[in-house]
């Protein structure tokens, strides 16, 4: 009895020991987090583990994400094994945020300076206060934008460069044609192809005429009234991010040894055979030099970035509803914390 007795005082004893391990556990921030597929109510606001960073890594936290139509896709089962996704997962791709910790072979950034990066698609984790980046990832953000503004650049900024200057090789002089150019893509595909010296001739709903105007179109074609191939023909590149009857029916407008590029379907290599032309499949890649380029046109006032409507992060899932809309003028973005003084 007496042995009973002393094992249950050590057992006691050791009680306030065993507690306070249980409580101590891993630091946590909030988050949007997808736990199963489904629409835009999978999407949920809660605690998540904040993540450390690998030693070819940058901890930034977050001031502000931006929602593109991907990231509706890592809701989706089929095009998350694409992605390489695995759940419970974190969307976003576009961050803009104060670097809070480095890993150590990182030589490009250090705590304390300000980041804009596009995180690779099977990784994500953009939708919360923390979020890490590889250097090949992140460049310095434009000094003139806001971190909201910020945002709203990377993915479709990337986009419209890797399309119009890596794979269709957009030079000055040439006419290009820019379906959607009142969206996230468009716009900056516009400005872009301005910078560049182009010709620029871009579609859009009767709404957007006007704003493709601003954005330097020089011919504005409004679809739902004129059918674009009425307007546009022999140009040297059309950029696509339509697809369906819309890319059809661009082939034959393009020049021989024109460019097609198309961001949301599979090119036709019988369509380009047909008319003498070039063309490709575009998926954006990561690029912290280009990101850099971007930047610095940025800076110089000959691109600017447009912001329809900003939600905070518990919001989430409206702003994916609006995307989803297709409608979107610029971009949407999500405010994760105020603008740092």
């Amino acid at each position: 009895m007496k042995l009973l007795q002393r094992l249950a005082v050590i057992l006691l004893s050791a009680l306030p020991v065993i507690v306070g391990a249980q409580s101590l556990s891993k630091p946590t921030m909030k988050a949007i987090v997808i736990h199963q597929y489904g629409k835009p109510d999978v999407l949920k606001y809660e605690d998540a583990p904040l993540p450390e960073p690998k030693e070819n890594q940058i901890l930034v936290r977050v001031i502000a994400a931006g929602v593109n139509p991907v990231d509706g896709a890592a809701r989706s089962e089929k095009y998350a094994k694409f992605f390489g996704i695995r759940l419970p997962f974190i969307p976003g791709y576009d961050i803009a945020g104060v670097v809070e910790k480095t890993g150590g072979k990182v030589t490009k950034f250090k705590a304390g300076d300000s980041v804009y990066a596009y995180i690779g698609l099977g990784e994500g984790g953009g939708y919360a206060q923390y979020a890490v980046v590889t250097e090949e990832e992140a460049a310095p953000k434009p000094k003139s934008l806001t971190y909201e503004s910020a945002a709203a650049v990377p993915v479709v900024a990337l986009t419209a460069w890797q399309a119009l200057i890596d794979t269709a090789n957009l030079s000055a002089g040439q006419t290009v044609l820019i379906h959607g150019g009142s969206g996230g893509v468009g716009s900056f595909a516009i400005q872009i192809a301005k910078a560049r010296g182009a010709k620029v001739i871009a579609t859009a709903s009767t709404a957007n005429q006007d704003f493709l105007k601003q954005l330097g179109a020089e011919v504005a074609i409004d679809y739902t009234k004129q059918k674009f191939e009425e307007v546009a023909k022999s140009v040297d590149v059309v950029l696509d991010s339509v697809g369906k009857d819309t890319l059809v029916r661009s082939y034959g407008i393009v020049k021989k040894g024109g460019f097609v590029v198309t961001l949301v379907a599979r090119i036709d290599d019988a369509e380009l055979t047909k008319h003498g032309i070039r063309g490709a499949s575009l998926s954006v890649k990561p690029d912290s030099n280009e990101l850099a380029e971007i930047g610095k046109l940025i800076d110089e006032g000959k691109i600017k970035v447009v912001i329809s409507q900003t939600f905070p992060l518990s919001e989430a899932m409206k702003a994916q509803e609006q995307v989803a809309t297709g409608h979107t003028r610029g971009k949407i973005v999500l405010r994760v914390a105020e603008e740092p003084k």
